[in-house]
Formats: C-alpha cells, sequence, structure tokens
C-alpha cells in the first residue's frame, strides 16, 4: 500500500512521459547511472503502450492503465494496489509476487501470463492523515475484480486469490497449482483443463463453472458451491478406470520389463488399459516396450528415461509425468494428454520395425500444452491437429514432422508452416 497522499484526480501523463520514465527505471534495474524508480501511483496512463517495459519493482498504486497495452512487460514484484487495468492488454506479461489487491482486471487479457505468487486477495484504499495516521478513503474492503477477465494459459501458480471477483473469467488451461481461492467467486468461470492441484477452493463459488478435464487432484472443496458445474472428465482424488488397490500393477510392471528384457524368456506382457497408475509414484527407468495403457492415468508420474516404443497410449493422461529422455519411439500417442510434461530430450521419432520400415511416433489430437520439449527428438512425428500451445521447442528436431493443422499459439522455438 502506497503513504502518498491520494490526489482528487488522477495526474494524467503522456507517452512520452512514460517513456522517459521507463527509461530511467531501466536504468536504475540494470545498475547504469542516471536511473530512478518509476513512480506511477495515482497517475492516468490509460491507452499508452508499455508493451515490453520493465517495470519490476515500480510503484503504479492507483493507476489508471484502463485500456493500456502491456504486452510482454516485466511488473514482477510491482505494486499494482488499487489499479484500475480494464480491458488491459497484459498477454505474456510477468506480474510475478506483484501486489495487486483490489485492482480492476474486469476484462483485461492475461492470456499466457505470469502471475506465480502474485497478490489479488481484496484490499481498502487508505491515503496518509495529519491527524490520523492512515485515513482509510474505502470503508469496505475492495475485492479484486477479474470480471470477464481472459487468463487463458495464465501461471496463477501459489496465487493468492481469496475473494476474487471472477465471475465468467476465462481460466482455460491456466497453472492455478496450489493458490488460495478461498471464498472467490467463480460463477460461470471457464476452468476448461485448467491446473487446480493442490488448490484452495473452500468456500468458492463454482456454480455452472466449466471444469471439464482440470486436475483437482489435492484440492480443497469444502463448502465449495458447484451447482450446474461441469465435471467431465476431470481428475480428482478418486480412483479412475481400474486403481492400484484393485490390481497388482507394480507387479505386473515388473513382469512385463522382465518379458522385454529377456525377448519373452521370462515374465509375461501386461494389459494397461484404462488403468489409474497415480499411487504408483515412480517407474523410472523402466522397459515397456510395446506396452498398451489406452487411457490409462499416469498423471505426475516419475517416468524418466522409461523405454516404451511402439507403446499403446492412445487417450492417455500423462499430464505433469517426467518423461525427460524417455523413449517413445515408434509410440501411438493419439488424443493423448501431455499438457505441462517435462520431455526434454525425449525419443520420439520414428521406430524401425522391419528392413526399410518405420514406424512414426504418433501425436494427432494429442494435447501437448504447456509442455518442456527442449532437446526433443521428434523427427517424422505425426502431429496433425496437435495442441502445441504455449510449449517450448527449443533445440527440438523437427525434421519432416507433419504439423498440418497443428496449433502453437505462444509455443516458442518452432517456426508455424505457413
Amino acid at each position: 500500500m502506497s503513504a502518498n497522499p491520494v490526489p482528487e484526480q488522477h495526474r494524467r501523463l503522456t507517452q512520452a512521459q512514460v517513456d522517459s520514465i521507463c527509461v530511467k527505471h531501466d536504468r536504475l534495474f540494470t545498475g547504469r547511472p542516471g536511473g530512478a524508480r518509476a513512480v506511477f501511483s495515482w497517475t492516468d496512463l490509460s491507452g499508452l503502450d508499455l508493451s515490453g517495459r520493465n517495470l519490476s519493482d515500480a510503484d503504479l498504486t492507483g493507476a489508471i492503465l484502463a485500456g493500456c497495452r502491456l504486452i510482454g512487460a516485466r511488473l514482477d514484484n510491482a505494486i499494482l494496489y488499487g489499479a484500475d487495468l480494464q480491458n488491459a492488454d497484459l498477454s505474456d506479461v510477468s506480474l510475478r509476487r506483484s501486489d495487486l489487491r483490489g485492482a480492476c482486471l474486469r476484462g483485461a487479457d492475461l492470456s499466457g501470463a505470469d502471475l506465480f505468487e502474485a497478490d489479488l486477495r481484496e484490499g481498502s484504499v487508505a491515503a496518509v492523515d495529519a491527524e490520523k495516521g492512515l485515513r482509510i478513503l474505502e470503508p469496505a474492503k475492495r475485492s479484486s475484480d477479474a470480471h470477464g477477465a481472459i487468463l487463458i494459459g495464465a501461471n496463477l501458480e501459489r496465487s493468492k486469490l481469496s475473494g476474487v471477483m471472477a465471475i465468467k473469467a476465462d481460466f482455460t488451461d491456466a497453472i492455478l497449482k496450489d493458490a488460495k481461492l478461498v471464498r472467490a467467486n467463480l460463477k460461470d468461470a471457464n476452468m476448461h483443463g485448467a491446473n487446480l492441484s493442490g488448490a484452495d477452493l473452500s468456500g468458492a463459488d463454482l456454480a455452472g463453472a466449466d471444469l471439464r478435464d482440470a486436475i483437482l487432484v489435492g484440492a480443497s472443496i469444502h463448502a465449495c458451491k458447484m451447482d450446474g458445474a461441469r465435471m467431465d472428465g476431470a481428475l480428482t482424488d478418486a480412483p479412475c478406470g481400474k486403481a492400484v488397490a484393485d490390481l497388482p500393477y507394480a507387479d505386473m510392471l515388473r513382469d512385463h520389463a522382465l518379458w522385454c528384457e529377456t525377448d519373452g524368456a521370462e515374465g509375461k506382457p501386461s494389459q494397461f488399459d484404462e488403468a489409474d497408475l497415480r499411487a504408483l509414484g515412480s517407474i523410472s527407468g523402466y522397459n515397456l516396450t510395446a506396452l498398451s495403457a489406452r487411457g490409462a492415468v499416469f498423471y505426475g508420474l516419475n517416468m524418466e528415461g522409461i523405454q516404451m516404443q511402439g507403446a499403446r497410449l492412445d487417450g492417455a493422461d500423462l499430464r505433469n509425468c517426467n518423461l525427460r529422455r524417455a523413449d517413445l519411439r515408434g509410440a501411438r500417442l493419439t488424443h493423448a494428454k501431455l499438457n505441462g510434461a517435462d520431455l526434454r530430450d525425449a525419443h520420439m521419432g520414428p521406430l524401425l520395425i522391419g528392413q526399410d520400415r518405420l514406424l512414426p511416433c504418433d501425436l494427432s489430437g494429442a494435447m501437448i500444452k504447456n509442455a518442456d520439449l527442449r532437446g526433443a527428438d521428434l523427427r517424422r512425428a505425426l502431429l496433425t491437429g496437435a495442441n502445441l500451445s504455449r510449449s517450448d521447442f527449443g533445440g527440438a528436431l523437427l525434421r519432416e514432422a507433419d504439423l498440418l493443422g497443428a496449433h502453437f499459439e505462444g509455443a516458442r522455438g518452432i517456426t508455424p508452416l505457413p
């Protein structure tokens, strides 16, 4: 909260004035001479362009930023207490640990924004008073208003959103892991595919919300209103499919691995279609060549270095799995869910199954959003219709990969087809 007196009227700044202040702030931030901290408290910046600016630690308390362009700006640890950000374009902005208490984000576009540990709780606006110290200008606490805000793919991990007003807000594919959403108003919000694992939704209002394919593992939903909420495909703590407690999956996996390693002399092949394998925790380094696990749930498993050449994983849930250096050559992963998976240096190229026959890795229609594919081998992979939004392909091999109809919104390290 700023200690500056609240003026009767916000001081209007021009684009040239703002640019000059931003240049001085950047000089301070980078340790160059002539720098000064950017202080925009109680100013009117509506409609101006601050895209790409570095305003980390800046003071924007009570500022009017309605309709501003802040695309890709850096506002880490910035104070935006009580700021008006209505209809602002904040796509891909970095607001890590920023103070947004009592801010108005109504209709703002925060697609792909990074709000890690940001504070969007309710707050009161106060000013310095000579006799009373701090004088409350608004007797009632004001909730952060995110009504209709667009937060598609935004990172809100460990953010503080208790009491936030986010009616009809779009949280599609947003990361809300361990976020505090106590008493949040999320009526009719779109949370399709959102990661709410470990989130505290106690007393939240999710009536009419779209929670299809959302992750609610470990989430607290005590006294949460969910009348009319859509939950199709949502992943909760409840077992889905055949649970580990019902079948000896650990023994079955060891038998299958032994069968692969001994060329069938020992062990036996096992089938894991529709199995819920989450309780296994780790299957790192296993040889599970040709495994059949269609529609199986691997969510969050440690599968680093696993061998699954030619595996049948159609429709499998591999979200947030550690698949680093995994061998998935020739695997069939059509319509599989790989959002948030670590696929660094994974082998997803073709599998040689004959003298002149190559079996490509089939990822047609797969959901591979917010995944890390740096250094992955995707040569000749079938990615037709796959959703690769906001994934990192830095250093990945994509020669002769079929990317027809694939979605690349916010993806890095990849050049979409014309």
